[in-house]
């Protein structure tokens, strides 16, 4: 939608349709673009047809979305909602968005949600697909003739209505209490999904979800990300401050049996 084209993305978040992933991680999409990241939005679907939305009117509301976020790039990929799956003709066209943008990490969202759309376990199947076929070699003519690309870091920006109970090799939260606010004003863009009385339980949800995540931080809103592999660091005492790094130390009290130096 935005006419910004990064030929290298720090962060490329992919999720189904227009405000899903304004619902799963849009307050740190926000803040990566506060901190200065290359940060981009990519929709596999236009999320229509529904009952009370268009084609031209989901444009719409994507883009005032992106704008609410910040965020400087967001792509529809086209493929057709109601019927999207993870399908070798869909992982060619998601992979070569890879390989043209080239992200460092990509976010995906992730889990089964039977009460809504099947789209959303087919995204994430689709997207892990994509990310390996995005580094496949002599395969070149299949992709629009970009290069290959390895996206070195996958994290999942898990559905909090998931129909199962996750065991992650990790879980880590993101503080958004500067940009809830966005997050919320960003699903509150998609009036043709949401009207004042929908939203305001989606609202209620969404608040309550991010409440409950941070605080678990000692944040007062957070959103929560997993991992397919454990966490690695190499400083302990950082990693448990929340990546703050270490404090200064503070002083050993003087042994009163030792004479001060």
């Amino acid at each position: 939608m935005s006419e910004i084209v990064y030929d290298r993305l720090d962060v490329l978040a992919v999720g189904p349709h227009p405000d899903d992933l304004e619902i799963t991680c849009g307050g740190t999409l926000a803040r990566l673009v506060r901190q200065g990241h290359r940060v981009g939005m990519l929709d596999l679907t236009s999320g229509e047809p529904t009952p009370r939305g268009s084609e031209e009117i989901r444009v719409r509301e994507a883009e005032a979305a992106r704008q609410v976020l910040g965020v400087p790039l967001r792509i529809n990929a086209d493929l057709p909602n109601r019927e999207l799956m993870d399908v070798p003709a869909n992982r060619y066209v998601l992979a070569t968005w890879f390989r043209r943008l080239r992200p460092a990490v990509v976010i995906s969202v992730a889990g089964r949600t039977p009460a809504a759309s099947p789209d959303h376990h087919q995204a994430h199947l689709l997207i892990e697909a994509a990310r390996f076929w995005s580094q496949l070699t002599k395969w070149n003519e299949r992709f629009d003739g970009t290069s290959p690309h390895r996206v070195p870091h996958l994290v999942y920006a898990p559905f909090p209505f998931d129909a199962e109970i996750r065991h992650w090799h990790s879980t880590f939260v993101i503080d958004i209490t500067e940009t809830f606010e966005q997050k919320l004003a960003a699903v509150h863009c998609y009036a043709s999904q949401f009207d004042e009385a929908r939203f305001a339980k989606v609202s209620h949800f969404v608040t309550g979800h991010a409440i409950a995540a941070g605080s678990r931080c000692g944040f007062a809103y957070g959103e929560l990300f997993a991992l397919p592999h454990p966490v690695g660091a190499s400083d302990l005492h950082a990693l448990v401050h929340g990546g703050k790094g270490s404090p200064a130390p503070v002083p050993l009290p003087q042994d009163p049996a030792q004479p001060e130096q």
